[in-house]
């Protein structure tokens, strides 16, 4: 790379239209999360600032990221791969592979020392001097602290990446642990799932790339406009909890009805993450709309649940003092009430029917006139 272009020389090189530029920036803005008062701003950066080198790492992980990643439909991955960023290193998608992409990550860390991006994927091992991830003969660990160094900014990309993951599950005997416990004093950001939601990790990227900083992080080091909700808050099941509607077993009727999951085991009242509202594939779906409860996979630990659909204990139910048991139970006994009060309602008025059609017939007997008696 020799030169670094803004977004809008890139448009103007392949003849992308002013109109389509100012389009991207509308959609960039809401991606991000931002106010449509700083559209002006997004728009100002998109032709001023240059694109920052991107290098993506990959550490102990299985790969589910960047299968993530790829799908992200706002932007497209590959306009922000080819369009929006100037990625330099990613073995996952490099054309090239061995000395030659090792060999261009060292003149690109040293061309552009202080100013790349790092995206690092998957946890890092320590045990036995990093043995247990090796990419391109070296521990991914020394690879890290290398790359790290000349790096004006970290995302640590996936639940792995920004707690340790899976890998780290006990009794972790590999030790792998998060980017942050090996890396200090530099800016990093957390932006955990497993996988994280596509979208999430490319608004966060384009925020630094139009800003040139990190976006707002939460106590936890996360983006701030992605997790600043709970799952519970944004379910599409909430009106069934708030109802006390709950699945009561996975293969239930109320779980074919679309019922709440909480009590079988859903951890919405305490993940915080964007499912709710930006799903997956381009709003398709998301676990809990497939039936499947909320792990909280953008949690620290959350790989050693143990059961792993475990019920969180006595969440409260809106506008009432009881847990969800108490208010399930007593919304079973006011139906089983209901319909023993419609059966007797039902069976004393069809009475009043009969007996009023008894009646209307004695009144027609009385009045009608003997047989061969002239009417006066």
């Amino acid at each position: 790379m020799e030169k670094r272009d803004t977004l809008w020389k890139v448009f103007q090189k392949k003849n992308i239209s002013r109109r389509d530029f100012l389009k991207t920036c509308v959609a960039l803005t809401s991606i991000m999360g931002l106010s449509t008062e700083l559209l002006p701003q997004v728009i100002e950066a998109a032709e001023k600032k240059p694109l920052p080198p991107v290098i993506w790492l990959h550490g102990h992980e299985c790969t589910g990221c960047d299968e993530s990643f790829i799908r992200s439909q706002s932007p497209l991955a590959s306009d922000l791969v080819l369009n929006m960023i100037a990625l330099e290193y990613m073995d996952v998608l490099a054309a090239t592979a061995g000395e030659q992409l090792e060999q261009h990550l060292e003149e690109t860390m040293q061309k552009y020392s202080g100013q790349y991006l790092l995206v690092f994927e998957g946890a890092v091992p320590e045990a036995e001097n990093g043995i247990y991830c090796m990419v391109g003969g070296k521990p991914i660990i020394e690879t890290l602290k290398h790359v790290a160094k000349g790096a004006a900014a970290i995302i640590e990309n996936g639940s792995c990446a920004a707690w340790g993951g899976i890998q780290a599950a006990r009794p972790n005997p590999t030790k792998s642990m998060s980017v942050s416990e090996v890396i200090s004093g530099k800016p990093i950001i957390k932006v955990p799932g497993c996988p994280p939601i596509p979208e999430v990790l490319t608004g966060t990227i384009m925020h630094y790339v139009l800003f040139g900083q990190l976006p707002p992080v939460d106590n936890q080091g996360r983006p701030k406009q992605f997790f600043g909700n709970r799952i519970h808050d944004t379910c599409y099941r909430r009106p069934f909890f708030d109802s006390g509607m709950f699945v009561e077993k996975f293969d239930d009727m109320a779980s074919k009805a679309g019922w709440c999951l909480y009590k079988v085991g859903c951890r919405g009242p305490e993940a915080y993450n964007s499912c709710g509202n930006m799903r997956w594939w381009n709003g398709m779906s998301y676990p809990i709309q497939s039936g499947a409860p909320c792990v909280a996979c953008a949690a620290n630990n959350f790989w050693d649940n143990d059961p792993f659909y475990e019920r969180l204990p006595n969440i409260p139910v809106p506008n009432t003092i009881a847990n969800a048991d108490k208010v399930g139970a007593v919304l079973a006994g006011v139906t089983t009430a209901g319909v023993v009060t419609h059966g007797i309602a039902s069976y004393v008025q069809h009475k009043m029917h009969e007996s009023k059609a008894e009646k209307a017939l004695e009144n027609t007997d009385e009045h009608k006139p003997e047989r061969g008696q002239d009417n006066e």
